[in-house]
């Protein structure tokens, strides 16, 4: 009986714990919702764009759009490639929203905004490689 106490115990410990990190105390909440306080936010990586959108304009954050409660840039992010959701395929990159090949699309050849003049060719990642 004693041990099934201790396994009950550490259980019930466990969920309390869980759900006191995932809910935001009032005070959080009052910060999202006047915007004080949220650079300190987005470095430590706890945003809430959900809750307040502009979390994701602040310096530091990894873009200014929103998907799935964190803040991305649509324009480069390969899993969230122009819209929320849409990944791009295995070895596309994504480049101003859309899913390009580096290693043989001429206006991103080997990286976004690469742009081989009209002469030469992308190949593997280079222009005119041959």
């Amino acid at each position: 009986m004693n041990k099934s106490l201790r396994i009950l115990f550490l259980l019930i410990t466990t969920i309390l714990a869980a759900s006191a990190i995932t809910t935001l105390s009032q005070e959080d909440e009052e910060h999202f919702r006047f915007g004080r306080g949220l650079t300190s936010r987005v470095l430590a990586g706890t945003t809430y764009c959900k809750i307040n959108p502009s979390v994701c304009l602040v310096e530091g954050s990894a873009g200014p759009d929103c998907c799935n409660n964190k803040c991305v840039n649509l324009e480069i992010d390969s899993s969230h490639c122009g819209r929320c959701g849409k990944k791009c395929p295995h070895q596309k990159i994504c480049c101003e929203g859309k899913c390009v090949n580096p290693m043989s699309n001429k206006k991103h050849c080997g990286k976004c905004g690469n742009k081989c003049d009209d002469a030469s060719s992308c190949l593997y990642g280079m222009c005119s490689y041959a």
